[in-house]
């Protein structure tokens, strides 16, 4: 607002010296002559006025072309900054002040095959989220991101309510190319989704399952640490962030451990660091690293036994990645793995209150000692080879995965096979805008014991 009041100074000065400018002088005794007259080319009053309309007509174009930038913002061409997800990094490209973004996804789901009587088919609108960034100046900025879920807050007959969160909220001091410092909550940078999560940007209705229950995405913590540049040729992001909180381990995975930011924990704390390097173009190579304690010196209430502190629970994860694009080409893949110290101690700890008793922990109540899961991806893009240079996108896409929350489990414990499944993903996913998607595919799952339902799923979603 106040560029628009700066642009109308000039107008209310060029309006008052147009009123006071003179008028031009008239001879008593012949003022017809000197009407019929026209004034010499060189008068500095003619000279004076055409400057005046020049800056009139150039101001009126300046708020015209303003009015049509606030009404129709400028088309700028998305793209990820610093390991965020393109709509995310919209306020690196801003000059300062304020930068709005966000995305929206909703899907239906048809279960098929292998379907229990528990297995409706849904719809639900799975997310609503905000970006709001602030470039106070070129070298301190906020960025945040607040996630609506499930269309709303409140119970339904249907379900239970959706939630409001805040999913990152970064305060960045740019320092140099290479070492910038970040304070706040953190996405943890693992993996290929739990930082860029934006539907446009990857391949099928629903995230894979290695990068949901092996990685515990959407994953964020309260921490700080340094983010920046390898040259041309890489990128870097390591934090020290608060630790996992063991209490929510579960035997399919770590997920129900995050503590994002809500009054979090902070007797153990971690470290998380991730590289990734582009040795050719279109190749990215990259892993990530993950160790910290998350026993949080927290206890239980265990019946028969009194209060039960947890153990200090060491989790150490980490995970490598590749991506090659070319032409219409798109190949990802992923291998991941986790090791939970203690798993033994914790679960005799977490699970005799329903079991009754600490020797009494069957196969389908083990936290596992090894987590593993892995990934491989292939899409194309039809419309490359049909349609050159068209800015829409049909790509049919695949993607095979692989992952046990019970890799290992701790001596004298079993699995329960129900922890290991197949994955297998086919589908199809078309962009009329590089920025929206509607989406189509088949969920095929193979359990190691038991049976889960096939899906059909259908969903759309944008950036902005």
């Amino acid at each position: 607002m106040a560029s628009v009041r700066r642009r109308f100074v000039p107008l209310t000065v060029l309006g008052v010296a147009l009123a006071w400018a003179p008028a031009p002088a008239l001879a008593g005794e012949a003022p017809e002559v000197a009407q019929a007259q026209p004034a010499p080319a060189s008068d500095p009053r003619d000279a004076r006025i055409r400057d005046l309309e020049e800056k009139m007509q150039a101001l009126t174009d300046e708020l015209a072309s303003l009015r049509t930038q606030v009404a129709v913002p400028e088309d700028r061409e998305l793209k990820s900054e610093y390991g965020l997800g393109p709509a995310a990094s919209r306020i690196y490209g801003v000059p300062r002040g304020l930068s709005i973004g966000g995305y929206a996804e909703g899907f239906y789901t048809n279960y098929v095959g292998d379907k229990t009587r528990s297995d409706r088919d849904r719809s639900d609108a799975l997310r609503l989220v905000l970006y709001t960034g602030y470039k106070f100046t070129e070298r301190i900025l906020f960025n945040g991101e607040i996630e609506f879920e499930h269309g709303t807050t409140s119970a339904t007959e249907s379900s239970s309510g959706g939630s409001v969160s805040v999913e990152f909220a970064n305060l960045d001091f740019m320092l140099t190319d290479w070492a910038n410092a970040r304070v706040g909550m953190v996405l943890m940078p693992v993996g290929f989704v739990n930082e860029i999560h934006e539907p446009p940007f990857f391949y099928g209705v629903a995230r894979p399952e290695v990068e949901r229950r092996i990685i515990p995405t959407t994953w964020r913590e309260m921490g700080a640490g340094f983010f920046g540049r390898i040259g041309e040729w890489g990128e870097y992001r390591a934090y020290v962030t608060t630790g996992l909180n063991a209490r929510g381990f579960r035997p399919s995975g770590m997920r129900d451990g995050r503590q994002s930011g809500n009054r979090a924990f902070a007797e153990d704390v971690a470290f998380v660091g991730r590289v990734d390097l582009t040795p050719l173009e279109g190749l990215s190579v990259g892993g990530s690293f993950y160790h910290g304690n998350a026993g949080q010196d927290v206890s239980v209430d265990v019946t028969g036994f009194g209060n039960v502190g947890l153990p200090s629970t060491p989790v150490t994860l980490w995970e490598l990645h590749s991506e090659y694009e070319w032409e219409g080409l798109h190949l990802r893949g992923l291998f991941s793995m986790a090791h939970i110290g203690d798993a033994g101690a914790l679960t005799a700890a977490l699970r005799p209150n329903r079991l009754g008793g600490i020797g009494e922990i069957g196969a389908s109540d083990v936290i596992g000692s090894d987590l593993l899961g892995t990934y491989g991806e292939l899409a194309y893009d039809l419309l490359h080879w049909l349609s050159p240079g068209s800015s829409m996108s049909l790509s049919p896409f695949v993607r095979y995965e692989y992952l046990d929350s019970q890799y290992d489990v701790p001596q004298g414990f079993e699995k329960n096979g129900a922890n290991l499944a197949r994955v297998l993903t086919t589908g199809l996913s078309f962009k009329p805008h590089p920025n929206v998607v509607l989406k189509t595919d088949y969920r095929q799952f193979d359990l190691g014991s038991g049976e889960q339902a096939d899906e059909v799923n259908f969903g759309f979603g944008l950036a902005f």
